[in-house]
């Protein structure tokens, strides 16, 4: 029986050490430079006016939709992971009752933005109406996403959260498709006036005093 209990607290100890040896080999920034931060919020800048553009041109991608519904399709929980500290409200977010986390209020928005490419690839790909026009309309939406996934792998150490199948969401309609699409994209605007805040707040640097 000694042995047994000398074998499990041997193997305890080396399990141990290897998750200690795994976690700290690869080195994973907690917080945006001073450098990285204005840039990424100039690309979700960028990313909101572009998303604006999108729901206004109703020539090409939304031609004949008419709906005021509005879907947010991304499961990542940004709002209240990027509240900021309740001592410190901007009314521009729901409070918070616990400490502000910049890592995993990154970690949050970098779900939404891979979330919201894999749907607009997987749009893409689909028979469309007017395909020429509308990739055209959608390809810098997406040019946007990746300069931004490029800005937060640097603090993400390299890793990506894991791509979502997106091909469900679609029919062989072109007119659903279509209205879904201006509903999600209602949603994304959303979420990206959201981050845009969010974004403001770490860059203010409130959260670090």
């Amino acid at each position: 029986m000694t042995n047994f209990y000398f074998y499990v607290i041997r193997c305890l100890l080396v399990a141990s050490a290897l998750k200690w040896r795994t976690a700290t080999s690869l080195p994973v920034h907690t917080q945006l430079s001073a450098e990285e931060c204005p840039n990424c919020s100039a690309l979700f800048m960028n990313l909101l006016t572009n998303i604006r553009g999108i729901l206004n041109n109703d020539d090409v991608l939304f031609h004949g939709i008419k709906s005021n519904k509005t879907t947010v399709s991304s499961l990542a929980e940004t709002p209240q992971a990027c509240a900021p500290n309740i001592q410190q409200n901007s009314n521009c977010m729901a409070q918070r009752s616990t400490p502000f986390s910049e890592s995993e209020c990154l970690m949050s928005i970098m779900k939404d933005i891979v979330h919201y490419e894999a749907l607009i690839e997987s749009y893409l790909k689909l028979t469309l109406k007017r395909p020429k026009e509308e990739k055209a309309l959608l390809s810098p939406t997406l040019k946007i996403i990746q300069n931004l996934k490029n800005c937060f792998l640097r603090f993400n150490g390299g890793m990506n959260p894991a791509e979502e199948d997106m091909s469900r969401m679609w029919v062989d309609d072109s007119y659903t498709n279509r209205l879904e699409m201006f509903k999600l994209m209602r949603g994304f605007y959303i979420r990206v006036i959201t981050i845009n805040r969010a974004m403001g707040y770490i860059s203010s640097g409130d959260h670090r005093v």
